[in-house]
């Protein structure tokens, strides 16, 4: 693994803490669909599906994770969700969808800073 997929991985198991700490439920994680692409975490949140992009940075010069979500990326998010829902299911209990991002800036000092933004897309 190299040191950018560890900052990812590492960023992922923030989010997924984070998520569970809110009363999420973590269904799957680093779930692929094809060519598709892969869904960082899909969870429940109460009657929602949620589908979580999760973006982590280090502190610097990069793009705020924050922007990563673009009208296209955005789209793939949507294919995804669509996928995993014919290959798994929707639990009885789950009556919507929803794209969320997780952006994590990493400082050089200090805690990492976490922004969850629900419904981007």
């Amino acid at each position: 693994m190299n040191r950018t997929q560890a900052l990812g991985r590492y960023g992922e198991e923030l989010a997924a803490r984070r998520l569970t700490a809110t009363g999420m439920h973590i269904l799957a994680r680093n779930w692929r669909c094809g060519r598709t692409g892969e869904i960082d975490i899909v969870a429940r949140h109460g009657g929602t599906l949620v589908v979580c992009e999760v973006k982590t940075r280090r502190d610097g010069g990069f793009e705020d994770p924050m922007a990563a979500v673009t009208p296209r990326k955005a789209d793939r998010l949507r294919r995804l969700a669509a996928c995993w829902i014919d290959r798994n299911g929707v639990p009885d209990s789950v009556q919507g969808v929803r794209i969320d991002l997780i952006g994590i800036v990493l400082p050089r000092r200090g805690a990492p800073l976490l922004t969850h933004a629900r419904g981007v897309a």
